[in-house]
């Protein structure tokens, strides 16, 4: 039985709120402020996503560019910029962002209605392909672009051409009007959040109608099926791809094989998945909904215990990129999709404000440390759209793609990382990821309190955090107990205590004094992992992690692939920090074990009791996350085991 904190809901801390001052996370926010958002804004200039708005907008001609969810680009792209200028203003930035609004503004149809793939091509049929045209889909990404551009700038325009889009949507669906729901989830979650920056119930009730209609046994997407030469975006016959016939239909591909609240497995398209989640958890927080929460319950635990991969990162397979079966969890062909990653993490966020517990936010820690940052190449120019756990060598990060949906995605994770660091209830202030920095917040009585947090986290253990305050007061101070920790230590002006730890949070209630200060020391060996017996992939391997980051071997370190390793039980590691390498990075040493293959020239097979005589090697992991960063080679994360 989980013992829960009488708290609150949390709520996440403001991110002008946050700053993050260390060695580990702020250049890499630099570099995607100064380096990835304008070489992003170049790409949407050159790839032809904003060509495609000034085309509506009656600014050029030509044809349409790219496939019909290209609008995404351009919205995540703004909201990245936005949180951004949050925290970093910056006037040439917010210049670029107000010239793509004002094209979008002119874009925008009298009605509200936004979707330029649909005005261009095929304006006589709106609304008519709902699995796979993605209207609903850009929608909710302009919504949350808006969201984050009032917040970061204190405009409205945006705001505006938004709530005018999600008036159309709400006149034209929900019950009595039009039946449908998203094939490309994430709408969802944008109206909840668009409902809690207005007040405005019918955003709300809008986003549980598509909820809600997920799973209909009068499956929308089984008459677009049925009716292919009706429907927009029809002529590829995606639609038939990845939902089959209508005799034959499977909605799995988009999460429509059940009613939200009977789903007890993740299938399908991960992103499109962990949207839903999302949306899910938003509406659970506004309605309180058990049967709700128990089935994100369930889907946690299945997808966390079952379906996820060592770094975090979702989604077997390249058919459907997302899910297949319990257990199944290749490494060379994983698909891992960066975006799924955005979304494991915004997910597990929004379900730790609303349940408090601890292991939402391991699973945050260990998705962004691994999953989420090898998306990005360490210049901030290049990016994994993939993400194997094994590789002979021909895999690299890419600068841009015709689907290019996980650059922007980055960036705007990056962009507002302060989002995710700390939460609030009427009890304190929780901590949930050690990155050095600071944050201000306010008791239930109006006092300002700044909480400065100081660390070398990942690299080191120790967190050292100096209260500021006006005059003494109480609050609580939660401090997130990390599941990979063997021992910790935790004092507060110097004598140690042990405070009472509820839902794996440190709880510290007491009445704090100006420079009061509490330092948690985390211990972090070097653990040797093993998969569940069930994953057959990894069967007689193992992996190496370190606090929160999974390990590696690459190619370009070792004399020979690393596919050839094997690791002994016995093995002994070192841990020491390299400045220069990969941007600074500790790196775990050790020795394996390597066949001497000239004793198997011309055999293939041989009895094991004459396998021939090994070789020891020494051996350098370095984190995954820093993988493909240098020569190209070879990368493994699970390293066969001696025997």
């Amino acid at each position: 039985m989980r013992q829960h904190l009488n708290l609150d809901v949390f709520q996440a801390i403001p991110l002008k709120a946050v700053r993050i001052d260390d060695r580990f996370w702020k250049p890499r926010i630099e570099r995607n402020r100064q380096i990835s958002l304008p070489y992003q804004y170049q790409q949407l200039k050159e790839s032809g996503v904003l060509d495609n708005f000034l085309r509506v907008a009656g600014k050029t001609g030509g044809n349409y560019a790219g496939p019909c969810w290209m609008d995404s680009d351009a919205y995540k792209w703004l909201e990245a910029v936005c949180y951004s200028l949050s925290t970093h203003p910056d006037p040439e930035l917010e210049a670029k962002v107000d010239e793509v609004i004002a094209v979008i503004s002119e874009a925008q149809d009298e009605n509200g209605y936004l979707n330029t793939y649909f005005q261009w091509v095929e304006p006589g049929r709106k609304w008519t392909n709902l699995g796979m045209g993605h209207e609903l889909y850009c929608a909710g990404h302009l919504i949350q672009a808006a969201l984050a551009h009032v917040n970061g700038t204190g405009k409205r325009s945006l705001l505006e051409i938004a709530c005018r889009l999600a008036d159309h949507i709400d006149s034209v669906f929900g019950p009595g009007k039009r039946s449908g729901l998203p094939g490309h989830e994430e709408i969802e979650m944008a109206l909840v959040d668009l409902y809690r920056f207005t007040n405005e119930p019918r955003y709300l009730s809008l986003a549980k109608y598509f909820i809600d209609q997920r799973g209909n046994p009068d499956h929308r997407f089984r008459w677009e099926l049925e009716h292919l030469d009706e429907i927009g975006y029809g002529s590829l016959n995606l639609n038939q791809q990845f939902y089959g016939t209508s005799e034959n239909y499977n909605g799995a591909y988009s999460q429509d094989h059940l009613p939200v609240r009977e789903q007890s497995e993740v299938v399908g398209h991960a992103v499109r998945a962990m949207y839903l989640y999302c949306g899910m958890t938003d509406l659970a927080v506004e309605t309180g909904e058990y049967a709700l929460i128990q089935a994100l319950e369930r889907l946690w635990e299945n997808v966390t215990y079952r379906r996820m991969y060592i770094t975090g990162g979702i989604g077997a397979a390249h058919h459907n990129e997302g899910f297949t079966h319990d257990y199944d969890l290749p490494n060379d062909t994983a698909y891992a999709e960066t975006c799924a990653a955005v979304g494991m993490i915004m997910w597990n966020h929004r379900l730790l404000q609303l349940k408090g517990e601890s292991r939402y936010g391991d699973l945050m820690e260990r998705v962004l440390y691994n999953g989420f940052l090898a998306g990005v190449s360490l210049d901030g120019q290049k990016f994994f759209y993939v993400n194997p756990l094994l590789s002979i060598g021909k895999h690299h990060r890419q600068g841009w793609f015709e689907c290019a949906c996980c650059p922007p995605n980055v960036a705007r994770l990056l962009a507002s990382l302060g989002n995710y660091i700390y939460s609030q209830n009427r009890r304190g202030l929780a901590v949930h990821l050690y990155i050095q920095g600071s944050v201000q917040f306010y008791l239930t009585n109006g006092i300002p309190v700044t909480l400065i947090q100081e660390t070398n986290y990942p690299w080191e253990g120790k967190i050292r955090f100096t209260v500021e305050l006006a005059e003494p007061n109480e609050f609580a101070l939660l401090l997130r107990i990390p599941d990979w920790r063997r021992k910790y230590r935790l004092t507060v002006n110097g004598r140690q205590l042990s405070a009472s730890v509820i839902n794996g949070y440190a709880c510290l209630k007491r009445n704090w004094n100006p420079g009061d200060w509490v330092e948690l020391e985390l211990e972090m060996p070097v653990e040797i992992i093993k998969a569940h017996p069930l994953v057959w992939q990894n069967q007689g391997k193992v992996a190496l992690q370190r606090g929160p980051l999974v390990y590696c071997l690459e190619e370009t370190d070792h004399s020979s692939p690393v596919t050839q390793i094997m690791l002994s039980k016995e093995m002994e590691f070192r841990s020491e920090y390299h400045p220069e390498l990969l941007g600074g990075v500790t790196m775990i040493e050790g020795e394996g074990f390597i066949n001497e293959l000239k004793e198997w020239e011309n055999v293939l097979y041989r009895p094991i009791e004459s396998r021939g005589p090994l070789k020891k090697v020494p051996l350098k992991f370095i984190p995954y996350f820093a993988w493909d960063n240098r020569d190209a080679g070879s990368m493994a994360v699970w390293i066969g085991e001696l025997t």
